[in-house]
């Protein structure tokens, strides 16, 4: 099932999207949304008779975080080798505020304060319920689903901040979307889950969940057991190798076989 954020010109709705989406993530042409009546985290699955063409709705952040997004850093041996840093022996963990989330097809606002800003194309967990303490054995019970992320950063501050909270955390540097996909599990997937992201239509990462070296269940159990995680907060799993700068009328594609294509242009903030 594909949950959707969405409006029609008014105010924020949430929806079941229909049809098929291509090997290229792109949906039908005869896609519809139907509307549910209020966020599925907190009432559950309820549908309306109201139902939508999916071009004729603009797509939103198909979540907004209660509190947090977490993300993972070094997680992926390729991507640690290109930046020069060792395998961490446990989860490395950030944090980027909810206020740093933007949809699909929002610009992503490069600032002033940097001359390198990065894309990072990963795969997101949505949070579904309020946990603490979580055993591996038992993460996936937790789990709403799964979206795709761009874990902007900003490289330059990165290196000269040493820790990552600036450069992680701009207003729009974590686009997230299309919409929450509740029946993926890459678990069940033996050659992991495909992760690829284009710079302006060129293949620029091309990963797996394979390669995580931590897997998702081991990354929640890590993260709940520092923190407190609330429905809707989301967890970036890490970024394959292939990192880049992007440049102010840039387009970033990033695509997640079983979700589809997440889809930002780079803007002068």
């Amino acid at each position: 099932m594909r949950i959707a954020r969405f409006t029609t010109g008014e105010e924020p709705q949430y929806g079941i999207v229909t049809g098929e989406v291509d090997e290229f993530g792109q949906p039908a042409e005869d896609t519809t949304i139907v509307a549910l009546a209020g966020d599925p985290l907190y009432v559950g699955i309820k549908l309306l008779a109201e139902e939508h063409k999916l071009s004729d709705v603009r797509l939103l952040a198909p979540v907004l975080p209660r509190s947090k997004v977490v993300g993972i850093g070094r997680n992926y041996a390729d991507h640690a080798a290109e930046m020069g840093n060792e395998l961490p022996s446990e989860p490395l963990l950030f944090l980027k505020p909810n206020t740093s989330v933007v949809g699909p097809g929002d610009p992503i606002f490069y600032p002033a304060q940097s001359q390198r800003v990065d894309y990072e194309g990963e795969l997101a967990v949505v949070i579904g319920r309020i946990c603490r303490d979580v055993p591996v054995e038992k993460a996936t019970d937790v789990i709403h689903g799964y979206t795709i992320g761009n874990d902007v950063t900003a490289r330059d501050l990165q290196k000269s901040d040493v820790q990552f909270t600036r450069a992680k955390s701009f207003d729009s540097f974590c686009p997230l979307g299309p919409w929450i996909e509740t029946d993926l599990d890459p678990a069940t997937f033996a050659d992991g889950v495909s992760i690829q992201t284009y710079l302006n239509g060129d293949l620029v990462q091309d990963g797996t969940t394979a390669d995580l070296v931590f897997d998702i269940p081991t990354l929640i159990a890590h993260v709940s057991s520092v923190m407190t995680l609330l429905p809707g907060d989301v967890i970036l799993t890490g970024t394959p190798a292939g990192v880049g700068p992007m440049q102010v009328g840039d387009e970033v594609e990033v695509s997640i076989a079983g979700i589809g294509t997440l889809t930002n242009k780079v803007a002068q903030r």
